[in-house]
């Protein structure tokens, strides 16, 4: 039975940083990294701008460029799964029948799209924005014809991949369940704003709206019925309504978890010697009022590797990072600093009209979360006022005029 020193699950920005940390903290081990990707590792978010768009090549949405991991001495087993954990003998069983046994384990795996349930979704059409292969199979449609597009969900994935469709020249129609978009991570000026622009660019949006069931001829959706009876043509459908942690083997393995699975603050899960990062990793976030939480971002991932990186090197440094995101819809970047969880008040700087503007969160006064849109400034010196919990008031926050820097 073949032995690793580490082995990673899944490729990544989690997975990938994880291997990259620790090669940089010294470790000279044995390191794998195996996904069910079929893949070398590549960055997630451009799936739904950039390369469904096609502005960016494949090779220019890899982490690394594939000759580094050999390089590295990082080996690299693709389009395989992890179907099994046994913590005591130490033994991971994959998909293919063989069996490998590791030192120290780091679950990266991330989540599955959540897939539609309701009557008709297992029309072919349907598609989820997770993998480079969702993506090819999407412009693969588009290519062959398709110009009708039903996206269900208005967060971050639903509202880049309509602001790509549109650029397209594609008719589309937003289905979200909710009374407002991003109604999930941002507060209802920030809401109103983007579904404003969406609808300025031809987008039908349908708020508090649910999706029935799907209609289909010969094994292909042709519409989408919603709850209020009406059925609206298409010729693709883009789910964007959140992932399902994968971390099914850990969990049966005995791991702590029911939102992902639990991990410290090195990384470490109830599981001696397996950590797990990213996507799929539930800790108490210092940035969230030390609420168990998950957080999907690049930030998080690549974050919490080098925290389980340096852990297992015998350098323990507790996670402290502040929370980022980003999206770009249309000529707008958002950039997000903080986690508006539990906020009480808002703070708007600037005007939406121009198109630059902030919205600043605050829990009793003090500032958690900052959304800037086209307002880089604001971005970068709100996230000291959210790492210095700093108290400002509100009369101050709102004008524009004021750097942010000199309200510390």
């Amino acid at each position: 039975m073949e032995h690793f020193d580490i082995v990673i699950v899944g490729s990544g920005h989690g997975g990938a940083q994880a291997a990259i940390a620790l090669r940089q903290n010294g470790h000279e081990g044995s390191v794998l990294i195996v996904s069910r990707d079929r893949n070398p590792p590549y960055e997630r978010p451009p799936l739904s701008k950039e390369y469904l768009a096609g502005e960016k090549p494949f090779e220019r949405i890899q982490i690394r460029p594939e000759q580094f991991w050999a390089d590295k001495d990082i080996e690299l087993r693709l389009g395989r799964n992890v179907n099994e954990v046994d913590p005591v003998a130490r033994e991971l069983g994959l998909s293919d029948d063989t069996r490998i046994t590791y030192r120290k384990l780091v679950w990266a795996a991330g989540g599955d799209a959540r897939r539609m349930s309701c009557p008709g979704s297992d029309n072919a059409g349907i598609h989820y924005v997770r993998t480079r292969r969702d993506v090819d199979t999407l412009r693969e449609e588009l290519a062959a014809g398709a110009k009708r597009a039903v996206i269900v969900g208005a967060g971050y994935i639903g509202l880049e991949a309509a602001a790509v469709l549109r650029k397209l020249d594609c008719q589309v129609t937003v289905v979200e369940v909710l009374d407002r978009v991003l109604a999930r991570v941002a507060g209802p000026e920030l809401s109103e704003f983007y579904a404003a622009y969406h609808r300025e660019h031809g987008v039908d949006l349908r708020l508090s709206t649910a999706v029935e069931t799907i209609t289909g001829e010969n094994g292909r959706v042709t519409g989408v019925m919603t709850d209020s009876g009406e059925t609206i043509a298409c010729d693709v459908i883009i789910a964007g309504i959140g992932i399902v942690p994968s971390v099914g083997p850990l969990i049966a393995a005995g791991a702590a978890g029911s939102n992902g699975v639990d991990v410290d603050a090195y990384g470490r899960t109830t599981l001696d010697n397996i950590y797990a990062i990213g996507d799929c990793a539930s800790h108490a976030n210092p940035y969230a009022d030390n609420k168990v939480i998950r957080l999907e971002s690049v930030q998080n991932a690549n974050d919490m590797a080098t925290i389980a990186a340096k852990a297992i090197m015998g350098d323990k440094q507790a996670y402290d990072a502040v929370p980022w995101f980003w999206s770009n819809q249309y000529d707008l970047r958002l950039q997000t600093v903080g986690i508006s969880i539990g906020y009480d008040a808002t703070v708007l700087r600037g005007d939406p009209a121009d198109k630059k503007f902030s919205v600043v969160y605050l829990r009793e006064g003090v500032v958690i979360a900052l959304d800037c849109v086209n307002n880089t400034k604001d971005y970068v010196q709100g996230r000291k006022l959210v790492m210095a919990r700093a108290e400002v008031d509100p009369e101050v926050l709102a004008d524009s005029a004021v750097p942010l820097k000199d309200m510390l």
